[in-house]
């Protein structure tokens, strides 16, 4: 009975087979075949514009797509190149892999066929290939504690209070008046067109004004600049007041709509 392997392409010794030479096959199936599967890392270089495929086959030597952890690497013409890593022939089977994308644009692990996963550039992930898909390894943490910095490339949803512990600060996003994203009630932001932050409240962004302030804990005096140096338009459906006296600067205004009213006194 001659030998077969298994999905990792271990050999897999035919009952009386291999009399005398038996160990050496077993010496290759721990030191390599399991070895690369357990710690194994390899590079897959891209050095051309163009997708890279990857295979296993029936041999328990060494073979790219075994290793646990694939370090992506460019060079020539594949240096900036947004393209794919396939798991082709013989990897469609259940293994996880440590994705290292050392490379400057971003790669997709995928199967030969499905939508597989994203990796950015120069970051590392987890992926797992249930045999039909390239998934995200990781897609819950009970908890996490980060000591350095934690960088987030896509969207990161809380599902629970969030706490800042320290004496910092939060950064919020910045952009100008044209930047504002779709919005969504509790939504804030600084607007750099206005030079002010802002809220999304009841269908629209609104400026977020601060309280009234005084020495100590005097909560007495409202305050406001007295020069219009931004053109502005009161929103529609507000009304606005000021104290003055209030000077425009050369080419600025500021938009009343019908039915609304800006009070200076």
């Amino acid at each position: 009975m001659a030998s077969t392997y298994s999905a990792l392409k271990v050999e897999l010794i035919g009952t009386g087979e291999q009399s005398g030479t038996w160990g050496v096959t077993t010496d290759t199936n721990l030191d390599v075949a399991l070895g690369e599967a357990i710690t194994g890392s390899a590079d897959v270089n891209f050095s051309t514009a163009a997708d890279v495929t990857v295979t296993l086959t029936d041999t328990n030597t060494t073979q790219t797509a075994r290793n646990l952890r694939l370090n992506i690497t460019e060079s020539s013409t594949g240096i900036g190149y947004v393209g794919s890593l396939i798991l082709g022939s013989g990897c469609q089977i259940e293994k996880l892999y440590l994705i290292n994308n050392g490379t400057t644009a971003s790669k997709t692990i995928k199967n030969t066929t499905g939508t597989g996963v994203t990796v950015p550039a120069g970051k590392s992930m987890f992926v797992f290939n249930n045999g039909t898909n390239v998934v995200d390894a990781i897609t819950a943490l009970s908890s996490l504690s980060v000591a350095g910095t934690l960088d987030v490339t896509g969207a990161a949803t809380f599902a629970a209070d969030s706490s800042f512990t320290s004496t910092g600060a939060v950064k919020l996003p910045v952009g100008t008046t044209a930047q504002q994203p779709t919005g969504a009630n509790g939504k804030i932001r600084y607007n750099s067109t206005t030079s002010r932050y802002e809220g999304y409240s009841g269908g629209t962004w609104g400026q977020l004004g601060g309280g009234a302030t005084g020495g100590g804990s005097d909560q007495v005096f409202v305050q406001n600049q007295l020069i219009v140096t931004t053109s502005y338009t009161i929103p529609a459906g507000y009304s606005a007041e000021s104290v003055g006296p209030i000077t425009f600067n050369a080419g600025v205004s500021v938009t009343v709509p019908a039915g609304s009213r800006w009070v200076v006194l």
